[in-house]
């Protein structure tokens, strides 16, 4: 479970920080943060559904 919400909070936030990039630093940290929850989210729920 720890590897699948690592995965998706690094996923979540690279992709957060690509969306975030094009309209400047700050928007691209906040997009990373949001990415990086989401991300964790949907780890977390992949793992619970799918490997238990």
């Amino acid at each position: 479970m720890k590897l699948c919400i690592f995965i998706g909070l690094n996923v979540g936030g690279a992709v957060g920080w690509w969306a975030g990039e094009y309209f400047g630093l700050m928007q691209a940290f906040i997009g990373s943060s949001i990415g990086s929850l989401l991300g964790v989210y949907g780890g977390w729920r992949f793992a619970r559904e799918y490997l238990q």
